[in-house]
């Protein structure tokens, strides 16, 4: 069956696979018929360079059997991984380009082929400006964030202290996490570990509960029971968990973190104390003397990622770009 768009997904987490969701929901409250090519990238290699291209070759093979099928009338692939081996140029849509993410020898071969692919796009959609800023040079750019909602009404009591997400203990952080928790906690307060299974969710001492991985409906609610989301990434390509959490409610204690990261200048804005590298001073001002406003000027931050504006972004800038009259 013939489609207007066809979305190639990479869809190897569950935020790609929700990301992706909601982009295609939106093309289809905007009046597009859309088609998703779900890649199936069975391994796990160890290295970057042989992981991204197990996943474009997988990507490839998804797009190319769905262009066969639905004959659509534009491409638009999610991730660059998803796009590097195309069978037929499209619009790009991505968090962070392997320029910014992939540094040295862990885009040896990616970042090149990036390059081209960029230049030859007729559209990148980046989710942030500053995943367009590291992008390679490209022509048309739009910037469209992923919508994220409040997840249920609060609850009447946060009684969970604070709440950390690290399902890649070394990119997220999760040591520097712990440290600052052990140094700041007091008694009867709580971290609560989510996405971390096996070697990595060992005991951490007193006041760490390792949850394992959660539905995200699970982790929603918990967030709706947290005062404080607190994370020390190394790099954040968005960082849609922090979002997340200040649409539920809680305070958002953070690193500088390089990246993208579009919640940082909103957490710097809604409190400064909070943002910074002494993590255990900021979780101590957050549980302590937590400003009155703060979630109220976190809802105020959060109305351009709201559904609707991202469906009008969707409808009036990106609909009309991949299905040109």
């Amino acid at each position: 069956m013939a489609v207007d768009v066809l979305l190639v997904s990479l869809g190897t987490t569950a935020g790609l696979r929700l990301v992706d969701e909601e982009l295609a929901g939106s093309l289809e409250r905007a009046g597009a018929s859309v088609a998703v090519a779900l890649a199936a990238a069975r391994s796990e290699p160890r290295t970057f360079a042989l992981t991204d291209l197990v996943q474009a070759r997988a990507a490839h093979r998804a797009a190319a059997a769905a262009l066969e099928e639905h004959a659509p009338r534009a491409v638009l692939y999610s991730t660059t991984t998803a796009a590097l081996l195309w069978p037929r140029p499209g619009a790009i849509h991505f968090d962070a380009p392997a320029a910014g993410n992939r540094p040295g020898r862990h885009g040896i071969w990616q970042r090149p082929v990036e390059r081209r692919r960029f230049a030859a796009a007729p559209l990148v959609v980046a989710q942030s400006e500053g995943g367009l800023a590291e992008a390679p040079a490209h022509g048309e750019a739009l910037v469209i964030p992923v919508p994220v909602e409040p997840s249920g009404p609060p609850e009447s009591s946060r009684d969970v202290a604070a709440v950390t997400y690290a399902a890649d203990v070394e990119k997220k952080g999760l040591a520097r996490v712990l440290e600052a928790w052990r140094r700041a906690r007091r008694d009867g307060e709580e971290l609560v570990v989510a996405g971390v299974e096996g070697d990595d969710a060992e005991p951490s001492g007193d006041g760490v509960r390792f949850a394992g991985l959660m539905e995200p409906a699970e982790f929603r609610t918990l967030l709706r029971r947290t005062r404080v989301y607190v994370t020390a990434p190394r790099r954040e390509d968005y960082g849609l968990a922090q979002l997340e959490a200040l649409a539920d409610g809680a305070m958002l204690v953070t690193t500088e973190a390089p990246g993208p990261y579009a919640a940082l200048p909103i957490a710097r804005d809604l409190d400064a104390r909070l943002v910074g590298d002494d993590l255990a001073g900021a979780l101590r001002a957050a549980l302590d003397d937590p400003l009155d406003d703060y979630a109220e000027r976190a809802r105020t931050a959060l109305l351009p990622f709201r559904r609707g504006s991202v469906d009008a972004l969707v409808q009036q800038e990106l609909l009309p770009r991949l299905l040109p009259e």
